[in-house]
């Protein structure tokens, strides 16, 4: 171990770090009143720079997915994350900041007596993953077992629209969640099978294969199915979905280079997959309901913006038309549209959305779409709680559906302390991002209508960020190439948060380090 001097304090500043290098090691330095913390450098989730980030309310808030850290010692606050940062031992010498570079060692938590509860989780994708990590995290040391359709652990599917089936990486690659080691140190219990009943009266969830398990409490996070065509032809192996790894690998077999794909549905999914199959020098149409996508999320203008990108990087979109039949013999040849038209193809992509998994328990409220309302707590019955994509749930006074992925986590997260008696109640800030034709767009909080939208930048230049207010206070953010601000807002948005109030906030974010 060797001590570096790495900075003078006085260039820190107190509303975001400052990366600094220790041979091939970035570590990022963060001042609190006057003292110094040095963490590693990259976000643990996806490597973003942390320095990129924000400081808010004593926490460090990644650039990137808005991952947040505690600055006094680097613990997990929100995900996408998953783990603690790793510390190096820092002081302020002289007022010069000296780093050891040997980080000091991870801090485990005190041994547990053995608790002889069985709690169960039901899914292994991105809400039961956070789960059982935060179960193990706060000092659950009794049996979890988690029930998962998949072989292989919980991986990160945002990347199967953006960047698998562009070709910048094999479905193979698609980051795991979770290594398999993890599971087995933590002795968490991966069980592969179908739960076809859970009976909250008798606690217990029972298997196609017969199998079942009685549990002291569960959580129910198995996602959503993505809509099935049911179309003529719908069944020739070139019209596909896109939801797993196998679907990905599926589209990339289908898919031959400089084809013509059509995509149907204008969503989040469906445009970043026309983004990246545009990448693969494939002709692309995309199918529309709408003209202007997006506007219900982020206004007309945004969508406007979003919609001229694609176009002006060769996607055609088609509005007002639907689908009516798939043509081929053993192999997709043409989309037949209700007009009578005929649109030669290769392949075709679903991106219709999808419904609430949620037919193997009964007796539990549901909403009018299928999914299970749950309380702030994610509390669907007793002894039984819900996250994710199949849940309904209070926010702001109002009952809402998101299928967010950094919501379902956030969710877990919840669920799990709650599962241990911690009492908590979602008050964090839902937040997802879209990718198409290398613009990141960021969408921070939740607003199904606005008075007014703000609008810092321009939407037409892909370098803005727009505040969609209610009254004079700021619901959803959405920017693109703000990272600092939005990961500032992701926490300051947890309060009442007035316009003016956000524009100075923007304003201090954006500013360069003095």
């Amino acid at each position: 171990m060797s001590v570096h001097n790495v900075a003078r304090f006085a260039d820190l500043r107190e509303d975001r770090g400052m990366q600094v290098e220790i041979g091939e090691q970035k570590i990022v330095l963060l001042r609190i009143g006057e003292q110094v913390r040095a963490y590693q450098g990259e976000c643990p989730h996806a490597g973003a720079p942390l320095a990129d980030g924000a400081i808010c309310n004593g926490r460090l808030i990644c650039p990137w997915h808005k991952a947040m850290f505690d600055v006094d010692d680097g613990s997990l606050c929100e995900p996408p994350a998953l783990n603690h940062l790793t510390r190096f031992p820092a002081q302020v010498v002289n007022g010069q900041v000296h780093v050891d570079d040997q980080p000091l060692a991870e801090q485990k938590p005190a041994s547990q007596p053995h608790d002889p509860r069985c709690f169960v989780i039901v899914g292994a994708g991105a809400a039961g993953t956070a789960a059982a990590c935060a179960l193990r995290e706060k000092g659950f040391s009794g049996r979890v077992v988690m029930i998962d359709r998949e072989i292989e652990p919980g991986y990160d599917r945002t990347v199967l629209s953006k960047f698998v089936i562009a070709g910048d990486m094999s479905p193979d690659e698609t980051p795991a969640l979770r290594e398999p080691d993890f599971y087995r140190e933590q002795h968490i219990e991966r069980v592969q099978g179908e739960v076809i009943e859970l009976n909250p009266g008798e606690q217990r969830v029972t298997l196609g294969d017969g199998r079942d398990f009685h549990y002291d409490a569960a959580l129910l996070a198995t996602g959503g199915e993505p809509h099935q065509l049911s179309l003529p032809g719908a069944h020739l192996p070139q019209v596909v979905l896109l939801r797993s790894r196998e679907h990905a690998q599926r589209l990339l077999d289908a898919a031959p280079a400089n084809g013509r794909a059509v995509i149907i549905g204008a969503s989040f999914i469906g445009l970043e997959a026309a983004s990246a199959l545009r990448k693969r020098g494939m002709e692309v149409t995309v199918l529309a309901r709408h003209e202007v996508p997006f506007e219900s999320q982020f206004g007309t203008r945004i969508g406007q913006a979003i919609r001229a990108l694609h176009e002006q990087n060769g996607v055609l979109f088609r509005t007002h038309v639907d689908a009516v039949a798939f043509e081929g013999d053993g192999h997709l040849q043409a989309v037949v549209l209700n007009t009578a038209e005929r649109l030669p193809a290769d392949l075709v992509l679903a991106g219709t959305g999808v419904s609430p998994m949620t037919a193997y328990v009964q007796g539990v409220p549901r909403a009018d779409n299928g999914s299970l309302r749950v309380d702030a707590g994610m509390q669907l019955a007793e002894h039984l709680w819900a996250a994710g994509d199949i849940t309904t749930f209070p926010l702001a006074g109002n009952d809402v559906h998101i299928e967010h992925w950094r919501l379902a986590q956030q969710h877990a997260r919840v669920a799990a302390q709650n599962m241990l008696g911690a009492g908590l109640g979602y008050a964090d800030v839902p937040f997802f991002w879209t990718y198409h034709f290398d613009m990141n767009f960021d969408y921070l909080g939740y607003a199904e209508q606005w008075d007014d939208i703000t609008y810092i930048g321009a939407p037409e230049q892909y370098t803005f960020i727009a505040l969609l207010s209610q009254g004079n206070n700021v619901a959803a953010v959405v920017a693109c190439q703000y990272e600092r601000a939005v990961a500032l807002l992701a926490e300051r948005m947890k309060q009442p948060l007035t316009v003016e109030e956000a524009r100075a906030l923007i304003e201090t974010a954006s500013a360069e380090t003095a």
